[in-house]
């Protein structure tokens, strides 16, 4: 078997909570992405980075289905895992910085598939959502306290994984797929870019992700990281 690090990413003050990854930090083992991708299925984690270079950051990202160019909370604990100032990414080069408990990465919201950013008028709609059918990618929020910038989040991928398996980051698991992700950062990096100020989520059950718009269209995201194994 492969030797990966798993990690949480975008955990609560606590430590809890926070979306799972996998971390291959020689990706040379697995050097064809046909491999890496039934790796990566065979895992089930939300997503699975395999590391090409870890002095430069360049690394490689897939879910259990496909290849992504960029991905949010892969990058917040891979570049923790590797503390380097970058990352490489089929998408474009990411900054990265850690602050205190805080793991930083600064990245570019057309980078990011389209979403469909959906606001509801309480935090108590939000919480009693139920997950919508597969198809539509749903970043389902409403305001905390609008004046402090914070929010509650529940996102639901709406991705169906080709093996009929279920490997859920977050509440709401059933068969078919991912239905809904404990922590998503490239999903909170559009809604910034929408609202335009720096925003304090707590999304899934208890996950904290901090963001901040930064010059030129660029957006940052952070959050805590855990090493599991």
């Amino acid at each position: 078997m492969t030797d990966y690090d798993v990690l949480r990413v975008f955990c609560a003050p606590n430590g809890g909570y926070g979306n799972e990854l996998g971390v291959v930090r020689d990706g040379s083992v697995l050097p064809d992405r046909a491999e890496r991708q039934e790796l990566a299925a065979e895992l089930g984690f939300s997503e699975t980075v395999f590391v090409d270079d870890p002095e430069r950051g360049v690394v490689d990202l897939y879910t259990p289905t496909l290849r992504l160019p960029f991905a949010g909370h892969p990058c917040v604990g891979t570049a923790w895992l590797l503390d380097v100032p970058e990352l490489v990414t089929p998408a474009g080069a990411v900054g990265a910085r850690l602050d205190g408990e805080f793991s930083w990465i600064e990245a570019r919201p057309e980078w990011v598939p389209p979403r469909t950013l959906r606001q509801y008028a309480t935090v108590a709609e939000v919480d009693d959502l139920r997950v919508p059918p597969p198809g539509e990618w749903v970043y389902a929020w409403a305001w905390e306290d609008e004046a402090a910038g914070r929010i509650r989040a529940r996102a639901f991928p709406g991705r169906v994984d080709e093996r009929g398996d279920s490997h859920s980051g977050g509440a709401g698991a059933c068969t078919g797929g991912i239905d809904e992700e404990e922590a998503t950062g490239a999903a909170a990096l559009l809604l910034t870019e929408r609202l335009g100020r720096a925003l304090n989520i707590t999304q899934g059950v208890g996950s904290q992700i901090l963001t901040a718009p930064q010059p030129e269209g660029w957006v940052e995201i952070g959050g805590r990281v855990r090493l599991e194994r």
